[in-house]
């Protein structure tokens, strides 16, 4: 995901980010690294092209520089997208691990997901976030493995 544009916002003590997509997420100052103050405030804020319009650095009036990466802030704000990328990349890491301990052959795997072994390939690679949830799911039991999914208020 690619910076438009970046503001530092002294009143919320915060970045407020801008994408290409025209998603705006805020990151506090308090997370940054060094973190802005009132002593040592932000001079200049802009998309860094050397991190491939990924990353925010920032300027500070001591001159100490530092930089926010995009999956730092979408990490904070709880982007949907990327909490699904998250537990898709979860659920890969323990099929993969799974799949390795089975006694079942590849090409039984196969045979009972109905698909290809590129497929079945694909579905374990935990680089690979372009698969769906349920097609992972379909392969853990497959793998006798038993998936489930627990909701629970977020600690303090």
């Amino acid at each position: 995901m690619k910076i438009r544009k970046a503001v530092a916002h002294r009143r919320r003590r915060a970045f407020v980010i801008e994408t290409y997509s025209g998603s705006r997420y805020t990151f506090p100052f308090a997370r940054a690294e060094p973190p802005p103050s009132v002593h040592d405030p932000v001079v200049e804020v802009h998309p860094d092209p050397e991190l491939g319009r990924e990353a925010v650095t920032y300027t500070l009036a001591s001159g100490a520089e530092g930089s926010v990466h995009i999956d730092h802030v979408l990490e904070y704000n709880e982007d949907p997208g990327t909490i699904r990328e998250l537990l898709v990349h979860k659920l890969s890491v323990a099929a993969k691990a799974r799949l390795e301990r089975s006694e079942l052959s590849v090409r039984e795997t196969c045979r009972r997901l109905g698909t290809s072994p590129a497929q079945l390939y694909r579905l374990i690679d935990p680089a690979n976030a372009r698969k769906s949830i349920d097609k992972l799911v379909e392969l853990l039991a497959v793998l006798d493995c038993e998936v489930d999914i627990i909701i629970k208020p977020k600690a303090a």
